[in-house]
Order: structure tokens, then sequence, then C-alpha cells
């Protein structure tokens, strides 16, 4: 009960909102009880009257009965209504804030996961959270009704009473014992679910690279496996609901059998009316679900519960870290940074940046270049914060990175990657992700600058176009000329470019290039490039091999005192 208390004052902070419409709820679910209760009643009279020849009666208490239930459909209309707005909202206010969770998770924790994982819980379990107001409230109406035919059960016989009590005791064991197993199922089913959810989605990214290396039945043979295992899992749920079911169905016919028995016995004693006792019988098939109550109630808090701790562990859980930023602000940024003594590696014995440090001056376009892997992309995710150096300070016009707030360097930094993604929106609302309230035409100058005009201009809806997930109804190329507009609507300080030409032809990395010489001395621009023929007229260029500055320099000074950087640079005139 601890658990489940604490876990509800969690889901009442997202449902507080709309506590007017919970409230309505709750007062229109106290009048369907009472006139739950009064219903069964009215109507076995209607029946004792109708064997009396009591004609006139029962005409008028038919009509009684059709008002009252009109006004029960009504108060149902209203209790549904209630009920639907205030789900909305609390799902709604849930989910974003486990996506903003998910968005605060470190670079690391979301490498570590499967995307299964977090598409899950983002859209089933905040689900089951959200529908704990409804559940409680429909389970506790139908609680509270049974209730309230159980004192005019016992107010009518107590040897009625008693020999319900008893029947719905056992069948309450039954239903206990039910709902842990399946609680349990329930578990391993969901964390299956997590794994064939991001399989799928990996399926479906890489669904053009799986048909170029016909890799289709490897593929579809991996899948068969999971989704196999996936509904063995969810047949055992079931298997479980329908075992005990049987069993309980019979319990609850042996039921109404004896209470038939039983009811007949005390009418031919004289010791129960008639209407009594059909008063009773139109109660007991009522009563008998009220059992179904309480374990339906049980049920859904135990899923609830459940679906707690998987939300807990993302927005709160240690195996879930998030991001750490500093408090302090700054509101402009000049471009200036310094890398000093920092090392780095994904695993902490295992660092591939070591002991790095040099200067870089604001408004200056520097470059790095260096063999895969000698640490040039890392160096752009350490100075974003995409991840923190193991040991060694990061520093942003003198101010340690550690100490800055989120805007002060997502704000400032806009990095072009080699693959970057583009979202399934067409290009004008993919450049308005970073910036809201962009016009037209600086969407358009931004495009005319990475020389992505032309090809737009061609497009039957224009900048209207949809581009396709992670944009692929672009070419390579097209791609990396939309980030760079992007980045250029953003307008930041400091404009990091990771092989952003690497997939444009010779004649686009010249505009490209050119696109950059006019950034010069308005932005900070640091380059990663193969191409060296792209950066040989930066003001500097890093030589980087086995995570350390093995040379830097001007392009010609490079070549006069680096064999390393002279010969990348002949292999490339070469090809």
């Amino acid at each position: 009960m601890r658990e489940t208390r604490k876990n509800l004052k969690f889901a009442w902070k997202y449902a507080r909102g709309q506590k007017n419409k919970i409230f309505s709820f709750i007062f229109c679910n106290i009048l369907y009880i009472i006139i739950s209760v009064v219903v069964p009643i009215l109507s076995s009279y209607i029946i004792v009257n109708l064997t009396n020849n009591k004609l006139q009666q029962v005409v008028f208490m038919t009509f009684m009965l059709f008002l009252i239930q009109i006004i029960q459909d009504f108060i149902d209309f209203l209790c549904f209504y209630f009920s639907q707005v205030a789900y909305r909202e609390t799902f709604t206010e849930l989910q974003l804030d486990l996506g903003k969770s998910i968005l605060n998770l470190t670079n690391s924790c979301v490498d570590e996961h499967s995307s299964g994982v977090f598409i899950q819980r983002l859209t089933n379990d905040t689900s089951k959270i959200a529908d704990v107001f409804n559940l409680l409230n429909f389970q506790m109406t139908d609680l509270l009704t049974d209730i309230g035919i159980f004192v005019a059960i016992l107010i009518i016989d107590i040897r009625v009473f008693l020999c319900l009590i008893l029947f719905i005791l056992v069948i309450a064991y039954f239903e206990r014992k039910r709902v842990l197993i399946h609680s349990k199922k329930d578990k391993e089913f969901r964390s299956e679910q997590e794994k064939v959810s991001g399989f799928v989605g990996e399926l479906v990214r890489g669904v053009r690279d799986i048909k170029m290396l016909s890799a289709e039945k490897s593929f579809l043979a991996e899948l068969r496996s999971r989704l196999v295992n996936l509904n063995l899992k969810r047949y055992n749920m079931s298997k479980v609901q329908r075992t005990y079911r049987f069993g309980i169905n019979v319990l609850r016919n042996l039921l109404g059998l004896v209470m038939i028995i039983l009811l007949v016995y005390l009418i031919s004693l004289n010791e129960l009316t008639i209407a009594a006792a059909l008063v009773v019988h139109n109660y007991v098939g009522r009563v008998t679900y009220v059992v179904n109550s309480y374990s339906y109630l049980l049920e859904g808090l135990k899923s609830f519960n459940l679906s707690c701790s998987r939300i807990f562990d993302i927005i709160y859980g240690k195996q879930f870290p998030k991001e750490k930023f500093g408090k302090k602000h700054l509101d402009v940024i000049k471009g200036n940074f310094e890398f000093r003594d920092v090392s780095f590696g994904y695993k902490e014995d295992n660092c591939f940046l070591r002991n790095l440090s040099f200067k870089v001056k604001a408004r200056s376009t520097i470059a790095f270049v260096g063999k895969s892997g000698a640490g040039k992309t890392t160096i752009f995710n350490l100075l974003c914060k995409m991840y923190e150096p193991i040991s060694g300070k990061i520093f942003i016009d003198g101010e340690d990175v550690l100490s800055l707030d989120r805007e002060s360097i997502r704000d400032h930094i806009t990095i072009i990657s080699q693959n970057p993604y583009i979202f399934n929106l067409s290009i004008r609302d993919n450049l308005r992700l970073v910036k809201e309230d962009v016009t037209d035409s600086e969407i358009e100058e931004a495009c005319r600058v990475a020389c992505l005009d032309d090809f737009i201009e061609g497009l039957p809806d224009k900048y209207d176009t949809i581009v396709g997930e992670g944009g692929i109804n672009l070419s390579g190329g097209q791609r990396q000329r939309l980030a760079i507009a992007r980045a250029l609507v953003q307008k930041t300080e400091i404009i990091l470019f990771d092989e952003a030409t690497s997939a444009l032809d010779n004649e686009t990395q010249m505009k490209i290039q050119q696109a950059i010489n006019h950034m010069k001395r308005d932005y900070t621009i640091l380059i990663i490039a193969h191409r060296l023929s792209t950066i040989i007229n930066c003001d500097r260029i890093l030589y980087l091999e086995n995570g350390k500055i093995a040379a830097e320099g001007t392009h010609k000074e490079l070549l006069e005192k680096s064999l390393e950087y002279k010969e990348l640079y002949n292999a490339e005139i070469e090809k």
C-alpha cells in the first residue's frame, strides 16, 4: 500500500490541473451508485405487482424505472466525458515530462539502451499511469455499489448474507493468486516488448542497407525468433487468465445454484417473502461480480505500480543518468575556448584522448586532421558537453564548461556532422526546429548560402516538401547542405563542421567552402576534414595522432615540419 500511495501521489502531480473534472466525475459516480442500488429494488417490485395482477402500479413503477434509467444513462455519459478529458490531459503532461527526461539523459546512457526501452515507456507505461484515476473511480464505484447491496441483503436475511460472503471470500482468494501470477508475467512481457520494439525500429531505419546486403532472410529469421518469444509470453499471460477464469466461473455458477436452493428453502419455511427473495435474486447476480471489481482493481494497481517503477527508472533512476549542468549563465559568448590536460575514453580504463591541451581564439578558423580514431569528433562532442572528460578541464571564454548552464553551451554552439539527422518534416519545418520565430527570408538566405536554393526551387512544393525520415528523400550532399542551412538559421557564435563536406561533389564543395570563407571573422569555426584541400586556408591546423596533438600550424608550416601531414596531403593529391 505504501508503494501505491507514493505512486498515486506521483500521478496526481500530472492530474491536479484537471481536479475539477475529477471531482465532477466522483460526484457523478456517487449518484450512479445510489441509482444502481435502487434499480434492482424497483425491478423486483414490478415483478411482484405483475404476479399479483396490480397492473396500474406496474405501469407507474415501470415508467419511474424508465425515467431513473434515463437519468442513470445521462450520469454515465457525464462520467465518461469527465474521465476522458482528465485522462487526455494527464496522459499528455506525463508524456511530455517523460520526453523531457529522455532528452536530458546522458549520451552514454542512450548509447547503452535500445530505443524500444524509451518508446514503450513513453507510450504504453504512461497510458497505464494516466488511466489509474479512471480505474480507481470505476472500480471503487462498483465496490461501493456492491457494499450497498450487501447491506440491503444483510437487512433482508443474514443467512443469505453469510452464504454470499463465504463464496466471495473463496473467489477472492483465487482472484488474488491470479493477479499476482499475471503481474509477474506482465513484467517479463513488457521487458521482451521493449526488445522487439527496439529491433523493429532498427529494421525500419536500416531497411535500405538490409536490402543492399541481401540480408532480408536473416533479419526476418531474427524478427520471427523475437516475435515468437514475445507472443509466447503474451500467451502465458492469457493462459493464466483463462485457467483461473474457468475455475472462478464454476464457483460463481455454483453460488447461483446454492442461492436458489437456499431461497426456496427459506420461502418454504415462510421465513422469507417471495418479494424479498426476488430482490435478493436480482442482487445476487450483481454482487457475485464484486470480486471482479476487487481483482480488476488489484490487477490495475499492480500494473500501475509496475508502470510507475519503469518510468521512475528513467526520471529518477541511477541506471538512467541525466546530463548535469552548472548554474552560471552567459548571455553572450565571444568564442574563445581551451582544452587543458583533457583525457577521455568511453571506458575510464581505455582513454584515447590523453592530456590534450590547446587554445582557440574567438572568430578564428581551426581545422583538426588525423587518421580515423585519432579523437577529432570526440573533441567536438566534449566541447558541446555531449560527454564529460574523465580528467582535465574545458573552458569557454575562460569559464569552466562544467560550471555553465545548458543554454550557455548548447545555444551558442552548432555542430554539423558527417551524417546529420534530418527530421521527417518539410524543409521549412526542419529549419524552424532550431529557431521558432525564423522568417521566410532568413530561411531562404540560409539555403542560398548553403547552396541549396536552386535544388529547392526545382521541387513541386519547394520549401514545404517533406523530406522523409532521416531525410531519406534527399541525397547525402543535400542532407548536409540542409544541415548547414539549419546551422546558419540558428546563428550561433561557434560552428563545428564534422566532415560536413564529405558527401558533396567538388563543385558544391567549392561553393560551401566559399560560404565558410564568408563566415570567417564572424564566427569561431572548427573543421574536421579528411579532404585537406578544404582546410588549406584555415588560420591554424592541428594534426592529431593517438589522442594527442602531434603538430600544429598553417598548411604551409605543416607541410614543412610534419612528415605525417605531408604524406596525408600528397596521398590526397595523387587521388
